[in-house]
C-alpha cells in the first residue's frame, strides 16, 4: 500500500461521488419493507404477530451469498459489468416498488408479502454488485473514504424511506408516497448510466468451482471459522430485535407519525451517524478487540432505555432514549463492519464479504421475526429486558474467540 496522503478535493472525485450515490440507493428500498412499512401496517390494523412475522421478507439480504458468485460470473456489458446489473436492479425495484404500494396490507397480506419480498431480493441483489463495484473503482488508499462516503449515503436513503416518506404519508395515501420512492430509485438509476467505468482487466470467475466453491473452501479451511460465524450472527441480534419493534412500540404509545418521523428518523439517524463516526476514532485509539466488548456492552443498555417511556413521556425522553440507543447502536455497527472486513481474504472480497453480510442480515430477519409475539405474550417492558439478556449469548462467543486467538 502506498503512503498517499489524502488532499480534501479527494472527496470530490467522481469516484467519491458515486460511492455516495450508490450509497442512497441501497439505503432507499431497506426501510420501505421494514420500518416504514411497519407503521404502514400498524395504522391498518395489522395484528403484532403479523407485523413481527414480516421481518421474514428481508431473508434475501440474508442469503445474498448463495447468488452472488453468480453475479460475478454471468453479467450483461451494455455498461460494463457491475454498472449493467446495478441499472437492471434499480428498474426491478422501480417496478417492484410500485407493485407494494398498490397492496392493502389488511385485505391481502399475502399480496404485501410477495411484493414486498421482491423488493428485498433485487435491493440485496444490487447490494452485492453495488460493493462490487465500489471494491474494483476504488485503490486501496481510497477505501477508506470511499466506504465512508457509501455508509453515510445508505443513511440519507434511509432518511429518504424513514422519515421523509412517514412525513409525505401524513397527507398521502399510502400508495402514492411508495410511487414517490419509486421515482427516487429512477433517479438513481438515470445518475447510474453517467457512473465511471469499472476495469475491465478484472478477471471474472470461469468456473463454477471458482466463483462458488473456492471463497468458501479457503474460509472453512480457518480456525474457529464456525465460531466467527455464530459471533456475526449473535452479536446485534438483541438490538436488531429491539429495533425490529420501535415504530409499532412509539406509535401505540400514542406517539404521531410526524413526532416518530422528526425523533426516530432525523434525530435519530443524526445519532447513528455520530455513534458510527464517534465508533471509528474509539477503534483507532482502543483496538477492535477491547471496542467490541465495550460497544456490545453499551448497546444492550441502550435497549433497558425503552423501558423508560410510556403513554405520559414527553417528546424529550423519546429524544433522549432514541439518542443513547442510536449512537450505542452506531459504535456497536462500527466495530461489527470492522471485524468483518478485518476477516476478508481480498481474493474472495465480493462472495466471503457476501456471506458474512448475509449472516449480518439474519439477526434483522430470521431470528427477529418472533419479536412481534415475544412484545404481544410478554408485554412490552419485558420484551426489550429480553432484547437486552440476548446480548449475552454473542459477548460469551466474543471471549471464546479472543481466549482461543490467545
Amino acid at each position: 500500500m502506498s503512503n498517499k496522503k489524502f488532499q480534501f478535493k479527494d472527496i470530490f472525485s467522481i469516484k467519491m461521488l458515486f460511492a455516495f450515490i450508490f450509497g442512497i440507493s441501497s439505503g432507499i428500498p431497506l426501510l420501505l419493507t421494514g420500518s416504514t412499512l411497519q407503521a404502514w401496517m400498524t395504522e391498518s390494523g395489522v395484528d403484532l404477530k403479523m407485523i413481527g412475522a414480516f421481518a421474514l421478507v428481508g431473508v434475501p439480504y440474508s442469503l445474498k451469498f448463495l447468488w452472488s458468485p453468480y453475479l460475478d460470473m454471468f453479467s450483461p456489458r451494455f455498461f460494463g459489468r457491475r454498472k449493467s446489473w446495478i441499472f437492471i436492479f434499480q428498474l426491478a425495484l422501480i417496478f417492484s416498488l410500485i407493485l407494494l404500494g398498490q397492496s392493502n396490507p389488511a385485505a391481502n397480506p399475502l399480496v404485501l408479502c410477495l411484493s414486498a419480498f421482491l423488493v428485498t431480493f433485487f435491493s440485496a441483489s444490487q447490494d452485492i454488485v453495488v460493493d462490487a463495484y465500489r471494491r474494483e473503482i476504488l485503490t486501496e488508499e481510497e477505501l477508506g473514504l470511499g466506504s465512508s462516503l457509501y455508509v453515510n449515503g445508505y443513511r440519507i436513503g434511509m432518511l429518504i424511506a424513514g422519515a421523509i416518506a412517514l412525513r409525505m404519508a401524513e397527507n398521502l395515501p399510502w400508495s402514492t408516497v411508495y410511487i414517490v420512492m419509486a421515482s427516487m430509485m429512477g433517479v438513481m438509476a438515470i445518475l447510474t448510466i453517467f457512473a465511471p467505468m469499472e476495469d475491465h482487466h478484472i478477471e471474472r470467475p470461469r468456473s463454477f468451482k471458482s466463483a462458488v466453491l473456492d471463497p468458501f473452501k479457503e474460509y472453512f479451511s480457518r480456525d474457529q471459522a464456525i465460531l466467527i460465524l455464530f459471533f456475526i450472527l449473535l452479536y446485534k441480534v438483541g438490538d436488531s430485535m429491539a429495533s425490529n419493534m420501535t415504530t409499532p412500540y412509539i406509535l401505540k404509545l400514542g406517539y404521531t407519525k410526524t413526532q416518530l418521523a422528526d425523533v426516530v428518523k432525523i434525530f435519530g439517524l443524526s445519532a447513528t451517524i455520530i455513534g458510527g463516526l464517534l465508533g471509528g476514532t474509539l477503534i483507532f485509539k482502543w483496538g477492535l478487540s477491547r471496542s467490541l466488548w465495550i460497544f456490545g456492552i453499551l448497546q444492550a443498555i441502550s435497549t433497558l432505555g425503552f423501558n423508560f417511556l410510556s403513554t405520559e413521556a414527553s417528546v424529550g425522553i423519546l429524544a433522549a432514549v432514541i439518542a443513547f440507543e442510536n449512537i450505542a447502536s452506531g459504535l456497536g455497527t462500527a466495530a461489527y463492519s470492522a471485524y468483518m472486513a478485518s476477516l476478508t481474504n481480498k481474493k474472495f472480497t465480493g462472495t466471503q464479504y457476501a456471506l458474512l453480510t448475509s449472516l449480518m442480515g439474519a439477526s434483522r430477519t430470521i431470528i427477529s421475526a418472533p419479536a412481534g409475539v415475544l412484545a404481544e405474550k410478554l408485554g412490552w417492558n419485558p420484551f426489550f429486558i429480553v432484547c437486552a439478556l440476548m446480548a449475552i449469548p454473542g459477548m460469551y462467543l466474543l471471549r471464546l474467540l479472543q481466549k482461543n486467538s490467545n
